[in-house]
């Protein structure tokens, strides 16, 4: 076994060799390591260089560069520390300071929402609008909405309220994709036995739309685990006309637009796949970081890494009232009207 003395030594060779590692490999590779190619990685680190920059003229200082590629080989691999302070040349104690540190920096509104907005103007509204209605012509749709779980550590404080249905401990993280998948909204600090329901009820974004900030004319689509709503069109849980059955086919087709999208972002971000092994104030910083980056990716249309999809049957949740208990679940009647007047207006069949 290597002695106390040689680990150091390999480690400061490790860490030489990749102080130029931007320069080391091609944008091919970079994307296969760290989910960015190079203009992305500089793009993330001048955001952020004055919140990391090491206020020292030591030699051995960390760059703000390297510390931007240890937090982004993180959240890529999803593997612990120790492993990524091997991979990068640094020790444990030091990766994790270095992680914490640039996920601070990452997490704040100004960078959240540079990358993660939804769209408000008109113009923005009808190609977003536009495009979901491609899929199965569905009209007036903005964003496919669903919650996904993200395992957790048991937490030290409140454990009982993270752990979910499936038993075991998690971030129940609601998420909205458009039809490039694309995320639009998210909410990330809710425990995992929280029913998405109620993180809808207390969102932002629910708040929006009942204050008019969005025009008429627009709605998101969710399953049943959702209130129907007249800016939330859910699915009919026993059709009882032709016309409702071809409003829930394509209401379907429209749908797996966040499953798709929930597992693109767990395969860019291997973190968000396993458990994590943080408190939940912190795992909430690595999946708002992690949406963000998911948004950059997608704007500098880098693919996906190769390998296998991730398991969506993880993601679909099991929480579904039926439509005669939906009052206890805040669903107003109006919400239900308005599908029915919807599914007769754009279902009907052709003549």
């Amino acid at each position: 076994m290597e002695g106390q003395q040689q680990v150091r030594a390999r480690r400061r060779r490790l860490y030489r060799e990749r102080k130029d590692i931007l320069n080391l490999y091609d944008d091919s590779e970079l994307v296969k390591r760290y989910r960015l190619d190079r203009g992305g990685i500089i793009l993330i680190t001048d955001f952020v260089r004055d919140a990391i920059t090491s206020p020292t003229n030591r030699s051995n200082a960390i760059s703000a560069e390297m510390k931007v590629l240890t937090t982004l080989r993180y959240l890529a691999t999803g593997k612990m520390q120790l492993c990524n302070g091997d991979d990068m040349g640094i020790a444990q104690p030091t990766a994790s300071k270095v992680i914490s540190q640039t996920l601070n920096a990452l997490a704040t509104p100004a960078f959240i929402s540079r990358y993660i907005q939804f769209p408000t103007q008109q113009n923005d509204i009808r190609q977003t609008q536009a495009t979901f209605r491609e899929i199965a012509n569905f009209p007036g749709v903005v964003g496919a909405i669903d919650g996904t779980h993200i395992r957790i550590v048991a937490p030290k404080e409140y454990e009982a309220e993270y752990i979910n249905r499936k038993n075991y401990h998690s971030i129940n993280v609601q998420v909205v994709f458009d039809a490039s998948y694309k995320i639009l909204d998210v909410v990330a600090n809710w425990p995992g036995s929280v029913h998405d329901s109620r993180i809808w009820s207390e969102c932002g974004l629910k708040e929006d739309f009942e204050r008019g900030f969005l025009p008429g004319g627009c709605h998101l689509i969710g399953d049943s685990g959702y209130p129907c709503q007249p800016w939330l069109m859910t699915p009919y849980l026993q059709p009882r006309t032709e016309e409702q059955a071809t409003y829930n086919r394509a209401h379907k087709c429209t749908r797996c637009v966040v499953e798709r999208g929930i597992g693109q972002l767990k395969r860019r971000f291997h973190v968000l796949h396993g458990e994590i092994r943080v408190d939940p104030v912190k795992t909430t910083k690595i999946v708002m970081v992690c949406a963000a980056l998911h948004n950059l990716c997608k704007e500098r249309n880098l693919q996906l890494p190769d390998g296998q999809d991730i398991d969506l049957q993880q993601d679909v949740h099991e929480d579904q009232p039926d439509e005669a208990n939906a009052f206890r679940h805040g669903e107003a009647r109006d919400g239900l009207l308005f599908r029915d007047h919807f599914v007769n207006l754009y279902f009907q069949p052709e003549q």
